[in-house]
C-alpha cells in the first residue's frame, strides 16, 4: 500500500463521520467491540482490490474494510456505503477476485437489509 493504513483508525473514522448525532449513536454502539488487526495478507488484498480498478484509487480504505472481513473470514459486513461496499455490480467482481485468492468474500448489506424484516 502507499501508506500505512491503521485499522483501529478506519472504523473509527468511519463511524465518527456525518450527521452528529448519529455519529455519537454509533461510536456508543461501539463501545466494548473488538476490533480486528490489520495483517500482511489484509494489506495485499487491499491492494488486490485497488490495482484490480474494483474501487477507485482514493477508496483505499473502503478496501480495506473489504479485506479485513475476508482475511478474518467474517459471516458479514454491514455497511451504509452503497457507493463501493454494499454495493451487488462491484461484489461480484470482489467474490471473484477474493475466491482467486482462496478466500471467501463476507456477504455483504446494509443494515436495513441485515435486518429488513423487521421494518415490514
Amino acid at each position: 500500500m502507499n501508506h500505512k493504513i491503521d485499522e483501529h483508525q478506519i472504523v473509527l473514522d468511519e463511524i465518527a463521520g456525518g450527521e452528529p448525532k448519529m455519529a455519537r449513536r454509533r461510536m456508543e454502539a461501539m463501545a466494548g467491540v473488538a476490533i480486528v488487526r490489520l495483517t500482511v495478507e489484509a494489506e495485499i488484498l487491499t491492494q488486490r482490490i485497488l490495482n484490480a480498478g474494483l474501487l477507485p484509487p482514493d477508496a483505499d480504505r473502503d478496501a480495506a474494510h473489504i479485506a479485513l472481513a475476508t482475511v478474518h473470514r467474517m459471516d458479514v459486513l454491514l455497511s451504509w456505503n452503497c457507493r463501493h461496499i454494499a454495493n451487488p455490480a462491484i461484489q461480484l467482481r470482489l467474490r471473484r477476485l477474493a475466491e482467486r485468492w482462496g478466500r471467501v468474500l463476507p456477504a455483504i448489506c446494509t443494515p436495513y437489509e441485515m435486518i429488513g424484516e423487521l421494518y415490514e
